[in-house]
């Protein structure tokens, strides 16, 4: 039976659960997620559940706080004068756009509204998840490995279909 290695590329279902047991993210809602092990693109605790998996198999994760959305960090939560959000509709709870600068550059970045009185605005620049531990219900339906990949017509598994019987494609 195949399991899943590094390199693979996997498609899974899955669940995002908070320890109330509210969902907070699932595949119902997007569809199957693709994604290859050791790119970067999911959380490293979300890979490393997926190492070993074979297909049709269910596995259930929790991912510490600190490892997922990090911790809160008081320091990202400012009252702002009110009359920057002149014109805009505001309550507790709604997540606004930001702008922001990192860097020297413009960035959008989510905030939530903590608190309103009429001359401030409590807003909060955490990941809304930051500080929560959560919870991964992921189903594995197919491995996708290098080598099937290039038996597929990917040459050497690096999408260039340009190797050489020895396999000299000048992959990296």
């Amino acid at each position: 039976m195949q399991r899943v290695s590094e390199n693979d590329t996997v498609t899974i279902i899955y669940d995002g659960l908070l320890s109330t047991g509210e969902k907070f993210d699932s595949s119902q809602d997007t569809g199957p997620l693709q994604f290859q092990l050791g790119a970067g693109s999911v959380l490293p605790a979300f890979e490393q559940a997926v190492l070993g998996m074979a297909a049709k198999e269910t596995r259930s994760i929790t991912v510490a706080a600190k490892n997922a959305y990090g911790l809160k960090n008081e320091e990202l939560i400012m009252t702002l004068s009110r009359q920057g959000f002149a014109g805009q509709p505001i309550a507790p709870g709604i997540i606004l756009g930001m702008d922001m600068e990192h860097d020297g550059q413009q960035h959008k970045v989510p905030a939530t509204v903590l608190a309103v009185t009429e001359e401030t605005v409590t807003i909060d620049f955490n990941h809304p998840l930051a500080g929560q531990d959560i919870t991964y219900q992921i189903t594995l339906l197919s491995i996708d490995t290098p080598a099937a990949e290039a038996a597929k017509g990917g040459g050497c598994g690096c999408g260039t279909g340009g190797c050489t019987p020895n396999h000299d494609c000048g992959c990296a």
